[in-house]
């Protein structure tokens, strides 16, 4: 079949309910690129939305999981230990940003792990309620769906979710009203702390601590527009938590495994999660979550409680086992330091630059979690993937408002780096002198 044969099948055959960036088909993927079917190679800066964080088809991953199928595909977790789920455990217990992080349980998709955390949450405390923060992206599970608020779309017409979910702000400094009438006064840099007030409000007026589980909240927003905290922010929230008996739960799906030059997003800050939710990376796009708690809590829950059919896979863990390797040995968050300065150095001077400046709103992010953020009301960031799509390089939109996201590889090479950062720039200063690019297909769809 073409590659034309090819998309017009998936059209037709595939759910309708599925956002997609292009129609083009992928054949393969190595590094920091994907190739699709009629031979077209593009540069991915999207890393199939953040999972492939080592690059495609990382050869000691590959390796890794071509191994254990030979040995053993599954074990199911509920017949007895494997040994590849004990050996990712061993692995990623030095990485966990706090040392009561110790008790893990594996599952196959962040939204499953998010459920997890609830579920953990809810049967520790003996208490129902969830405070999330407004423009997360946490799943589409029934759960997972009734605590994002990214974006609408997600749960749109199918109500009744699950009750007991109560959202406040993020501190979202670029869009706080207080902050943009106070005539400089607050910002990233100085931020006022609404968010907290409002926090304290909602624990008086609608969701008392006596009934509140747990806090859950992205260390920096994913889908909300990969907004990081202003300093003091998560302190504050552990505070919080701490006096009133609360749970904080970091749903690190996007932001963890080396994402923002950290292991996990939240140590940037060095606040202490009681549960910790992690995804995407952890295996380098074989399918594996989890979550990781203080043994005093994951004890309490009865056997029988927790599994799943696929949870745990042996493929995958051996597939985590060898991307925990690879940071110990490949020097990954170094690169991600590195490769990110160079990539927000240029978009702070597209920023600053007459030309282009007029239509950038805001620039963000760490390490290799970048986002910029622009003008409302004309489409930029539509228009500059557009363009970026047609110098062959993938490129992602976000949030509800006009927001291009930069999900590299973490390991991506300098001269990867300075490529993409060109076709970047060039995509940008052509937006900005008026050319108008064909749609992409993410345009006002959702992603995650």
């Amino acid at each position: 079949m073409s590659a034309s044969a090819l998309a017009q099948f998936g059209t037709k055959h595939i759910a309708r309910g599925i956002g997609r960036l292009a129609s083009e088909v992928i054949e393969s993927g190595s590094g920091s690129y994907v190739t699709m079917v009629g031979g077209r190679k593009m540069l991915d800066f999207t890393c199939g939305i953040g999972v492939a964080n080592l690059g495609h088809c990382h050869p000691a991953v590959t390796k890794a999981a071509q191994s254990q199928t030979a040995k053993l595909v599954h074990g199911q977790i509920n017949i007895a230990f494997q040994r590849p789920y004990l050996e990712l455990v061993k692995s990623l217990l030095p990485l966990m940003p706090h040392e009561s992080l110790d008790t893990f349980f594996f599952w196959n998709s962040g939204a499953e792990a998010v459920e997890a955390a609830i579920k953990l949450a809810r049967h520790a405390t003996k208490k129902q309620n969830i405070i999330v923060m407004q423009g997360s992206y946490h799943g589409r599970t029934f759960g997972t769906m009734a605590m994002t608020r990214s974006k609408t779309v997600y749960g749109e017409n199918y109500a009744p979710l699950m009750p007991g979910v109560f959202s406040v702000p993020f501190p979202y400094c670029a869009q706080c009203s207080v902050a943009n009438h106070s005539d400089g006064k607050y910002g990233f840099e100085s931020c006022c702390m609404d968010p907290v007030l409002q926090l304290e409000l909602l624990l008086k007026r609608e969701t008392s601590p006596s009934d509140t589980a747990a806090i859950i909240i992205e260390p920096v927003l994913g889908e909300g527009g990969y907004v990081p905290p202003p300093a003091g922010y998560l302190a504050k929230l552990r505070e919080i938590c701490d006096k009133n008996n609360i749970l904080l739960i970091a749903d690190e799906v996007q932001s963890g495994f080396g994402r923002t030059g950290k292991m996990f997003a939240i140590e940037h800050w060095g606040v202490r999660p009681d549960i910790l939710v992690m995804a995407k990376g952890i295996a380098n796009g074989f399918p594996l979550s989890g979550i990781v708690s203080r043994k005093e809590l994951m004890d309490m829950q009865k056997p029988g409680s927790m599994g799943g059919t696929y949870a745990g896979n042996a493929v995958s863990c051996a597939a985590g086992v060898a991307v925990a390797k690879a940071f110990r040995e490949e020097k990954i968050l170094e690169n991600v330091t590195a490769r990110g300065a160079e990539l927000k150095a240029m978009l702070d001077g597209a920023n600053s630059d007459s030309k282009t400046g007029k239509m950038i709103y805001d620039v963000r992010g760490l390490g290799l979690m970048l986002a910029l953020e622009c003008m409302p009301g004309h489409g930029f960031a539509s228009k500059i993937q557009a363009k970026c799509m047609e110098k062959d390089m993938l490129v992602l939109t976000t949030s509800i408002y006009d927001t291009l996201r930069f999900i590299p590889p973490l390991n991506i090479t300098k001269e990867d780096m300075a490529k993409g950062c060109q076709i970047i720039k060039e995509a940008i200063e052509e937006v900005a002198a008026g050319e108008t690019p064909a749609e992409t297909g993410t345009k006002g769809q959702a992603l995650e």
